[in-house]
């Protein structure tokens, strides 16, 4: 399968990378280093002994994904890029929403214009926002997140819903994790931004 990684470079993508190449997919990242470094994706290139396709794009660009898909035979899509830090969207909520909603609106106008269907989302529990109860699981009530980072990643998993009910084709999937920690057993990718 040919999956890419926007925000590849990033260090949830790097390690998806180097996972998914390891089981033998082959691997195409995309990535606007505002919060990694190339650095990155050469240690996944010495992990894995592959070589990696890469391009320094932004996804804030209209249509910037459109030379890629179809340069490439990409299946899916596995969307990592955007702001993270939540004390960061608190003080600067406006670029929080414009980078992550306007990225992936574009994102998802490309994969349709490519007729790619196939779509993991990575948004974060900050969604659930005072859970009602503990422990949280897939079913749990989202409330409303209680800072701009979390609506930003609840906004899209509703914008991600909307284009999934407007065409069947499509084959969406959202991941909802709490805080990843650690680095890859060889210390070669971990936490590192910039």
């Amino acid at each position: 399968m040919n999956v890419l990684l926007t925000g590849g470079a990033g260090y949830v993508g790097s390690h998806t990378a180097v996972e998914l190449i390891s089981a033998g997919h082959k691997v195409v990242i995309v990535d606007n280093l505002s919060n990694s470094s190339f650095t990155a994706v050469k240690r996944i290139e010495r992990l894995t002994n592959q070589p990696i396709i890469f391009y320094e794009l932004d996804l804030l660009q209209e249509s910037v994904m459109d030379p890629v898909f179809a340069e490439h035979a990409i299946d899916a899509i596995i969307h990592f890029a955007g702001l993270k830090a939540v004390g960061e969207s608190v003080s600067r909520p406006l670029a929080y929403y414009k980078t992550n909603i306007l990225s992936t609106i574009n994102l998802c106008e490309s994969m349709i214009s490519a007729g790619i269907h196939n779509l993991v989302f990575s948004s974060s529990a900050t969604v659930y926002g005072e859970p009602l109860s503990m422990p949280l699981d897939e079913n749990s009530p989202v409330v409303d997140a209680t800072n701009p980072y979390g609506r930003t990643k609840l906004m899209i998993e509703k914008i991600l819903a909307d284009l999934a009910a407007t065409n069947s084709h499509f084959n969406i999937a959202v991941l909802r994790y709490f805080n990843p920690g650690g680095a890859h057993q060889s210390g070669e990718i971990g936490e590192d931004p910039r």
